[in-house]
């Protein structure tokens, strides 16, 4: 019952301090609600409709914020928790792109990002700082290197985390190799 009451309490002092509730993301929520990634989501998401194999929609973007949002705070790395969800949220936001004009979606993401992050209110705005880790993360997510920055493999390792291949009916019929597939249920 204390426990309860603490939480309470915690969560009002948040509310007080920040103006938002616990959990809630105004900055994530404002890149979702932007007209250019409404845009791009809705293209992927009707390109993608009747697609077997992974899909890029939300269910995947959330996955893979999470997941990164856990590895933060195990890890102790210390990133914003509205950095982690606004670079898995638009990580594959290019995607669509990808499908039409043969280009590279973490390139088209890229820009498209920095547009959206740079139209966002000052009172929503993410610090320079923050655009240029989330930027740079969404442009490095796809391919492994040694140089990558915290963010940039935090989102990497999330991406590839979040697949559920063990559960996928088109598995046998994927063409990723055995060793990039998840077999096992991880994190």
């Amino acid at each position: 019952m204390t426990e309860r009451i603490a939480e309470e309490m915690k969560g009002q002092m948040t509310e007080r301090i920040t103006g938002q509730k616990p959990g809630q993301m105004k900055r994530v929520n404002a890149l979702r609600a932007h007209p250019l990634y409404q845009k791009y989501y809705r293209e992927l998401e009707e390109l993608e409709k009747d697609r077997i194999f992974c899909r890029h929609q939300m269910p995947h973007l959330l996955d893979v914020a999470r997941i990164a949002w856990i590895l933060n705070l195990e890890r102790g790395l210390g990133f914003d928790r509205e950095v982690v969800y606004a670079a898995a949220v638009l990580h594959d936001i290019g995607k669509a792109l990808q499908y039409t004009e043969k280009i590279p979606h973490e390139k088209a993401g890229e820009e498209i990002a920095a547009q959206i992050l740079g139209d966002l209110p000052e009172e929503l705005a993410f610090s320079e700082e923050e655009k240029q880790m989330i930027l740079r993360a969404i442009a490095g997510h796809r391919r492994w290197r040694e140089d990558m920055e915290l963010l940039e493999s935090l989102l990497y390792e999330s991406d590839k985390r979040s697949r559920q291949c063990f559960a996928c009916p088109a598995e046998s019929e994927c063409d990723w190799s055995p060793e990039k597939k998840n077999l096992e249920i991880d994190i």
